[in-house]
């Protein structure tokens, strides 16, 4: 939904369209005297500011986005019957990048994991796709996310960051190690938003026309290259210019430097996730590209800024619930935690009708549903159209051949708690030694020991930072005596004296 442009020199009305007398004095009783309750435009006007903000995300709060087009180039239909994934089809859609831990006012360049979140408006349906710049995460259940993003908060009592608490965390649940050793490395200060991958992270189904299923991990490949921040770059911008992140993207598309991402996907057929080797629904897992190799399915391009930043970004909600026929939801304990927990949180912070607002509307698809009412209702049906079902006035009604809605996944057992570790390399330290041994150069791991060791020089509690070099110990020894002696080294170097003439 797009605002017809104003005319130079038109007059103000209030938010009913109604011209008013004043857009500098409230009307009072006499020039000095009292400021009267009926003057409907102050009142209006200073009720509107005080209400112009929506609470900010309790995650993700700081970011940015733009609008664009995702065109699938190749025929990935022998694994998917949703309509954007067929070939030579082009879908608008819109994304938003974000940071983590970070509020609104915070930094875009401090060390964190980046969202990575598209919103794709198909011909069926919305399909959002909210993931991160890394593959994997630093938790495998969502029991534990609150948990999690308090310790990367702040502290109650001071409101500040803090080490320890992060430190804490991480070191009493080992398997955040994978997602923690992509954070300490380059990968964890991008040089701006267009310069890094994206990653649905999750294991999502795929379903197609003939109802065969299929596992699939989504990968986004940056086009402009991967490119990063040395700590200092990044803490000399975060003084200089804060929004260096939205600043970049925003400036880029006006310049017409579109930035575009490859999307490739690995496919796991069905009845391999049974006896793989590890959990493949496991958040703090990558599968190797060895057995499951990259398929190409087409470019993603970001060609148009938002007009109005609070209406079509910081109201966007993006959400894992959305999908269409041919995608769908995976025994990944993380993800089915997500699909309740974003529609909620959309709910608390925009309104019930969030789906209602231009930017969440799915334009591209007929909407036939009976949610009726609530705050902020605007679109409606007929008056005709019955408000319950079943009906027997013609209302609209379910349609299986339509959502082609897969039968999920085998599942059999008593409800218990625990993780599973059914397959023989079901541990955390497998894949961030494979990370830190053969995926990283030499440079890339001397970059690595220092990151690390300078953000243990935070921690205050001996017991912590003690906790915080067992836990790289158990990744790898190596990397383990590596850190503790870049952190001796830099404390030593900081006792001593200063020298004097």
């Amino acid at each position: 939904m797009t605002t017809t442009p104003r005319e130079t020199g038109s007059y103000t009305t209030a938010n009913n369209g109604a011209p008013v007398a004043s857009d500098n004095e409230s009307l009072t009783v006499g020039a000095d005297g009292p400021v009267v309750l009926h003057d409907h435009y102050l009142v209006e006007k200073l009720a509107q500011f005080n209400r112009e903000r929506v609470p900010e995300r309790v995650v993700h709060a700081k970011g940015g986005g733009a609008f664009g087009v995702f065109t699938t180039t190749e025929d990935v239909s022998p694994y998917t019957r949703a309509a954007l994934f067929q070939p030579n089809t082009t879908t608008e859609m819109v994304a938003r990048f974000s940071t983590v831990a970070g509020e609104q006012g915070s930094p875009d360049t401090w060390r964190d994991p980046r969202g990575f979140a598209l919103k794709f408006y198909t011909s069926e349906g919305n399909y959002d796709l909210v993931g991160n710049n890394t593959p994997v995460f630093f938790i495998k259940d969502g029991i534990k996310f609150p948990d999690f993003i308090h310790s990367q908060k702040r502290l109650p009592g001071s409101a500040l960051r803090d080490n320890d608490m992060q430190w804490d965390f991480w070191s009493l649940r080992p398997e955040s190690s994978h997602q923690v050793t992509w954070l300490m490395g380059d990968r964890g200060i991008p040089k701006t938003w267009r310069h890094m991958d994206g990653f649905g992270s999750h294991t999502y189904q795929w379903i197609n026309a003939a109802g065969e299923r299929f596992w699939v991990k989504y990968h986004f490949q940056t086009n402009q290259g991967n490119e990063y921040l040395t700590p200092e770059e990044a803490e000399r911008l975060a003084g200089v210019d804060a929004d260096a992140h939205r600043r970049d993207l925003f400036d880029a598309i006006e310049r017409g430097e579109f930035p575009s991402w490859t999307l490739y996907v690995q496919v796991m057929p069905y009845e391999d996730a049974k006896t793989y080797r590890f959990n493949p629904f496991d958040l703090t897992k990558v599968w190797p590209h060895g057995d499951y190799p990259l398929i190409k399915v087409g470019t993603m391009t970001l060609n148009r800024n938002p007009q109005n930043f609070h209406a079509q970004i910081e109201q966007l909600a993006l959400e894992p619930s959305n999908f269409v026929p041919g995608i769908a939801t995976s025994p990944d304990k993380m993800l089915l935690a997500r699909i309740f927990s974003y529609a909620d949180a959309h709910r608390y912070r925009i309104g019930a009708n969030y789906q209602d607002l231009p930017v969440n509307y799915p334009k591209n698809a007929q909407v036939n549903s009976y949610s009726k009412e609530g705050p902020m209702r605007y679109t409606f049906n007929d008056p005709q159209v019955p408000v319950y079902a079943p009906n027997s006035f013609g209302g609209p009604h379910a349609a299986p051949e339509r959502a082609a809605e897969s039968n999920g996944w085998d599942a059999d057992g008593e409800l218990v708690r625990a993780a599973a570790t059914l397959h023989p390399e079901d541990d955390d330290v497998t894949q961030p030694r494979n990370l830190y041994r053969h995926v990283l150069d030499a440079q890339a791991q001397e970059r690595l020991v220092h990151n690390i060791a300078g953000h243990i020089a935070g921690v205050r509690s001996a017991d912590i930072r003690e906790r915080a070099f067992q836990y790289w110990e158990n990744i790898d020894p190596e990397l383990g005596s590596r850190v503790r002696h870049a952190y001796a080294e830099a404390q030593a170097e900081q006792d001593q004296p200063v020298a004097t003439v």
